[in-house]
């Protein structure tokens, strides 16, 4: 338990870290000093610098992943559709990201590099969260909510990009805006763009 909490610290100081001053720059010094434990800590924990960062994309895309599912299973559980349960996804991806914009920020930019050594991990993690949403599509094209002709892999990575930019751009340059209000521009955005099947 007390090292899942010191891991969590290091976490939290290597995130705000390398989203103030890039990775390149970040020292396991800064990072040992931000999280209030000595540098042989940090290794104790982590072989290196890249392994606590590549843990620090898997830990977070998880939990991005984990709160997008259970959020599209109460949906479905509540007895809503498919697309309420993608709509709920939409809130829960909001909330995840309004609650770690930094660790939202880091993973963003690290999807365009690719000569990191982290990037099979960075895929790997990607893929669990775009996995989620093609479940729930895939579930909305077998129930007969979405059409046969919906392809799934391309429409499951645009709506999961379109909420971490959306949500990013929110933070950054609209943070006047409430997420009730976010949530409601993007879900009229869903719904006009993945529209349900209509009877012939």
């Amino acid at each position: 338990m007390r090292r899942g909490a010191t891991r969590r610290k290091l976490f939290d100081a290597a995130v705000t870290l390398i989203a103030e001053q890039g990775f390149s720059a970040t020292t396991v010094d800064e990072i040992a000093e931000r999280a209030g434990v000595a540098k042989g800590t940090v290794y104790y924990n982590f072989a290196s610098k890249n392994v606590l960062y590549e843990e620090l994309l898997r830990d977070g895309v998880d939990l991005l992943a984990t709160s997008l599912q259970e959020a599209a299973d109460r949906a479905v559980h509540a007895g809503g559709t498919r697309v309420d349960a993608l709509d709920a996804m939409i809130r829960a991806g909001l909330d995840f990201i309004a609650g770690s914009p930094s660790l939202t920020q880091l993973y963003v930019a690290e999807l365009w590099r690719t000569n990191r050594v982290w990037q099979p991990t960075l895929q790997s993690v990607r893929g669990r969260a775009v996995a989620v949403v093609e479940s729930v599509l895939r579930d909305a094209v077998a129930v007969g909510e979405l059409s046969e002709e919906l392809d799934i892999p391309l429409t499951a990575s645009a709506l999961l990009g379109m909420v971490l930019v959306a949500a990013l751009d929110w933070l950054s340059f609209q943070p006047h805006r409430s997420v009730e209000d976010v949530h409601a521009s993007l879900s009229r955005l869903l719904q006009g763009r993945v529209s349900p099947v209509r009877p012939g």
